[in-house]
């Protein structure tokens, strides 16, 4: 480390590099490229700007990962839940491409939730005691009151008597059965207007945003906006029967009845899987005094996109043997899930799973967010909006210009003297954000 911090201390071009590590606001790992990049004037072909990574500090340019985990990079991860921020609220208030009509449209705030595997302690009173024991001759209840922060939270009161196996086949499923919620909703939203199902898909079209969460025992539930359109999507108001009272009827009732075959294999009993019975849905209204405000949901769901499975004590990287399972410093009930999801992906019927591929994420292998087509933007548009602002805040010519330039990879990551640095200006960014938060804060006061 020392060593390092020498080595970076005798760099000629040092404040150059530390002007790159401000300008990825202190990425924890930073890829670096070289290579050059010339804008030429689109009518004479005169050389309006070069820029060339030859002048640069070892040769190239630092650029941000773009991870989206607070865990493996608190800056980009910001980023990342900024861009989450404005890409539902889009979809909710209308903006970066969406008409503010949709403001007006049936639209709630729903959470669907995985089932029962057995038992687990819960914050506030925990199961209450009762006078018998299962099986294992463990106590059936807890009796206890847990805070929030005990971490006997999420963990089975019989880890013997808890369902692993259907726990993680249950992750590995919940993508393909929250794709089975939203096409089934246009039946009950058809059975509850008296309209035939090929109808009903002419008429309306249901525009949605889910974000994947990690429940303290490991199991996956989504947040969702839900939002009614007409044929045309966001451009289109829908009939005046698809009411947000029908909306919310029909979520109800497919939530409650949908489900699909658990995966045939030897090592589980089959069954079907369905969600869980705690279903939550409010209606958005915009109306005064609403608990739920756009800016609010919009703000709710971006924080989950910067968290993942550590949120259940997991870890964030692959497993790549049962050793290192052993060596994890992890719970008991982790440990016992990832050693599950190792064990159900060496079967062969199980295969299209790909469980030891995602036995680190407890089986669950689906995106973070997703979106329908039509909800809002995009987070490669709002990227491109960003990077076409940060053009035009250098750029000082007006004519149609064109851009060639050739990027290789050299190389990513910090050495450990350079870690720390980024480190530290990523704190003090955000230490200034907070600060200019604060004051506006009591400017509006």
């Amino acid at each position: 480390m020392e060593r390092d911090f020498i080595r970076l201390g005798e760099m000629p071009d040092l404040s150059r590099w530390l002007e790159q590590i401000r300008a990825t606001g202190g990425c924890a790992e930073p890829v670096y490229l070289a290579g050059h990049t010339t804008t030429l004037d689109g009518d004479t072909g005169e050389v309006l700007r070069h820029y060339s990574t030859a002048t640069e500090p070892g040769g190239r340019l630092a650029v941000r990962c773009r991870n989206r985990r607070a865990s493996r990079c608190a800056s980009c991860s910001r980023e990342h839940s900024g861009d989450t921020f404005h890409l539902v609220r889009s979809g909710l208030v209308g903006g970066k491409g969406v008409p503010e009509a949709v403001r007006t449209r049936p639209r709630l705030f729903v959470t669907l939730t995985a089932p029962s595997f057995g038992p687990v302690h819960r914050a506030g009173e925990c199961h209450p005691t009762r006078r018998r024991r299962c099986e294992h001759g463990r106590w059936h209840g807890c009796g206890r009151t847990h805070l929030d922060t005990d971490p006997l939270i999420g963990q089975p009161l019989c880890a013997d008597c808890y369902d692993y196996p259907g726990h993680i086949l249950w992750n590995a499923m919940a993508p393909a059965l929250w794709k089975a919620f939203r096409d089934n909703l246009y039946n009950h939203l058809a059975a509850r207007a008296a309209l035939g199902r090929s109808e009903v898909r002419t008429l309306v079209r249901v525009s949605a945003a889910k974000v994947a969460e990690y429940q303290k025992r490991g199991a996956i539930h989504f947040h969702a906006v839900i939002r009614l359109d007409g044929s045309d999507g966001p451009a289109s108001p829908p009939p005046s029967w698809a009411t947000g009272d029908l909306l919310l009827e029909a979520v109800r009732s497919a939530a409650a009845v949908v489900a699909l075959p658990c995966p045939d294999s030897a090592a589980y009993g089959g069954g079907r899987f369905g969600f869980g019975a705690q279903l939550d849905a409010h209606p958005l209204t915009n109306g005064q005094g609403e608990r739920l405000t756009d800016d609010a949901v919009a703000a709710y769901v971006a924080k989950y996109t910067s968290k993942s499975v550590e949120a259940a004590g997991a870890v964030d990287r692959r497993i790549t043997s049962l050793a290192e399972i052993r060596a994890l410093r992890v719970t008991p009930h982790v440990r016992a899930l990832i050693a599950t999801a190792w064990r159900l992906g060496g079967l062969p019927e199980l295969q299209h799973l790909r469980l030891r591929a995602w036995a680190h994420m407890l089986g669950y292998r689906g995106h973070c967010l997703t979106k329908t087509r039509s909800y809002s933007t995009t987070y490669g548009q709002l990227r491109a909006a960003r990077a076409e602002h940060a053009r035009g805040l250098y750029a000082d010519w007006d004519s149609e210009t064109a851009v060639e330039g050739a990027w290789r990879f050299v190389g990513t990551g910090h050495t450990p003297a350079e870690a720390l640095i980024a480190a530290g200006i990523a704190e003090d960014l955000a230490t200034n954000r907070e600060i200019v938060r604060t004051e506006q804060v009591g400017e509006r006061a």
